[in-house]
């Protein structure tokens, strides 16, 4: 059993796809379409589009794509019925009560039975913390001197120094084998099969936002490697969409969240009062994740490592939170590492003050440079000024520009029209500063290089649901049928059936597939675009092609897969062979906008 069809839809048409979606991504309008990063993918140059006319989100890099209820499941990591909950709630939908049939509860139970099985781990590893086996876990944790309080707030834990004591206590409670390899707690080899993947180790659980388990980070007692482990990717576990202690940081009621690197300068600054720390979890600062912060603030402190992997850890994320829209301060650690040994050495006042003082990022970028300047050469002091002057020019807005000409013709004792006449020379010298060329079309981003006939079929989907006056002009030609591929041959005989109603509704399409797989591969159906076609004689012969190449590929797979002894079938073939050659005559003269 499961929701009825029409409230399905009464939640999706409720939940306006680009108010939804701005609340994760920063979103440009540009003609009819939204544009962002990806939250799925880094990149640099905005791919991500969201269409209000279809209500749906597709990204010409990746390939992600769907409609709202896609995309909550995808960025939240959501089941679908999770996915509608939360749409349902945020505009006020009460569901009614509903019994799952065995397959669906089966399905949906995966992801909460990792979540049931994470919470007894984390129960676990904090009992044996406090167990003879957890002894030397417990004394480095305080001798980092955090107290139990700290401790017990962080449920932080201990593994045992045998690895198979966590396997035995989760087989105790009757867990199949398969399950809890999904938890990505255990390995497993032919040769000691199932074994603890955290062993020896003081273990930190990692909450969600709501305050689910769904990590584990490990860090090991002694010398062994690696120092630190994190728990692989699991249907409930997206190290890229999650960051430490937001769970608690998100609550703060400072009005800014401190970025941080480790697992320890977050709980230290937890314990010191500064409740609005967060870190990444072993990786790359994400895209996925300055978009997540930028649900919770509007400024972020930096708090990387004062050493050249910090500095470098810092310089690659100021740019993608600068273009999450938030405004970004580094805090300076020296002489210190990292916050917790500055806070163990001058304490939370101190640290405070660090806050109060901490760098405009771009003022941070060029402390940077001038570092790699032999500022008492005249040669390279002038180099220098170029590369801050080259540097002014990625502001976009005269205004912003030239407050940060001024800014910094007073940090470098350069004079502001000195500078600013600089800046303007360096602009004409290299010329319009050109645009990060846009992703032309989805098919040719694609790893694989689709064949004519899938693009074709592709293209004509999408041209049917931006221009419904299409239908009149091919349904003599074109038919469902016409539609080889199942997904596409399915997704064509709803299109149809809704241009019958006069409804056309290409993001309800999308609720009638499950898998995530056909998701993106239907939101690629309706959102494929043509190379070059720029004029309306262009787009009228590139239609009439697509049209002919549709129907000649119909006519080819059913050639193809006739049994010589079928003689409708033969019929058939040759009455689309008169079709095609009708084809080559067809006029379509369309006012294209």
């Amino acid at each position: 059993m499961r929701y009825s069809e029409d409230l399905i839809e009464e939640i999706r048409m409720k939940n306006d796809i680009v108010d939804v979606i701005s609340g994760y991504v920063k979103l440009q309008k540009r003609g009819a379409t939204y544009f962002g990063l990806c939250p799925f993918h880094n990149e640099k140059t905005p791919s991500f589009s969201v269409t209000p006319r279809k209500q749906m989100y597709y990204c010409f890099g990746c390939g992600a794509g769907g409609n709202v209820f896609t995309f909550i499941m995808n960025y939240e990591n959501f089941t679908f019925f999770e996915a509608l909950k939360f749409l349902a709630d945020r505009v006020g939908v009460a569901l009614p009560e509903m019994e799952y049939s065995e397959e669906a509860k089966k399905k949906a139970d995966i992801k909460s039975s990792i979540l049931e099985i994470n919470k007894q781990a984390a129960n676990y590893y904090y009992y044996q913390l406090k167990s003879e086996n957890g002894k030397q876990a417990y004394d480095y944790l305080r001798n980092r001197e955090l107290t139990d309080e700290t401790i017990k707030r962080f449920g932080l834990g201990a593994s045992s120094k045998y690895s198979g004591d966590l396997y035995k206590f989760l087989k105790g409670k009757g867990y199949s084998d398969k399950l809890l390899m999904e938890t990505g707690l255990f390995k497993a080899d032919e040769t000691r099969g199932i074994t603890d993947r955290f062993w020896n180790r003081v273990i930190f659980p990692i909450l969600d936002v709501n305050n689910r388990v769904i990590g584990f980070g490990g860090r090991v007692m002694g010398d062994g490697e690696p120092k630190y482990l994190n728990s692989p990717e699991t249907k409930a576990f997206d190290k890229s969409r999650n960051l430490y202690g937001l769970n608690f940081a998100r609550t703060s009621r400072r009005p800014n969240l401190i970025i941080c690197e480790g697992y320890m300068d977050v709980i230290a600054l937890h314990q010191a009062g500064f409740t609005n720390a967060v870190a990444s979890l072993g990786t790359a600062f994400t895209s996925q994740q300055s978009s997540l912060i930028k649900r919770y603030a509007e400024e972020v402190l930096l708090t990387y490592d004062s050493d050249g992997a910090g500095v470098k850890a810092a310089l690659r994320a100021i740019p993608i939170l600068k273009e999450s829209g938030l405004s970004v301060k580094v805090i300076n650690m020296r002489p210190y590492k990292d916050p917790d040994e500055f806070i163990k050495n001058l304490g939370p006042e101190a640290f405070e003050e660090r806050i109060r003082n901490a760098s405009n990022a771009f003022f941070y970028e060029l402390e940077v440079m001038e570092q790699q300047y032999n500022m008492k050469d005249p040669e390279e002091k002038t180099s220098f000024y170029n590369v801050i002057a080259r540097k002014l020019l990625d502001f976009p807005e005269e205004i912003e520009r030239n407050n940060y000409i001024e800014a910094v013709a007073g940090k470098y004792h350069m004079g502001y029209e000195n500078l600013r006449n600089l800046v303007n020379q360096l602009a004409i010298r290299l010329g319009p500063k050109r645009e990060s060329e846009k992703p032309k079309s989805g098919m040719n981003r694609n790893k694989e290089k689709e064949d004519g006939a899938k693009q074709a079929q592709k293209l004509l989907l999408t041209w049917l649901i931006e221009d419904p006056r299409l239908f009149d002009y091919i349904k003599t030609y074109i038919s469902p049928g016409d539609f080889v591929e199942p997904i596409y041959h399915s997704v064509a005989d709803q299109l149809f059936l809704q241009h019958e109603n006069g409804d056309i509704n290409p993001a309800k399409i999308i609720n009638s597939f499950q898998a995530e797989e056909e998701h993106k591969e239907v939101a690629g159906l309706f959102n494929a675009r043509l190379d070059q076609v720029e004029t309306k004689e262009e787009r009228e012969k590139a239609l009439k092609d697509i049209v002919f190449r549709v129907k000649q590929n119909s006519a080819e797979s059913i050639t193809k897969n006739l049994d010589p002894t079928d003689i409708m079938g033969l019929q058939k073939v040759i009455t689309m062979k008169r079709e095609l050659q009708n084809l080559e005559k067809l006029h379509i003269s369309i006012d294209w906008e």
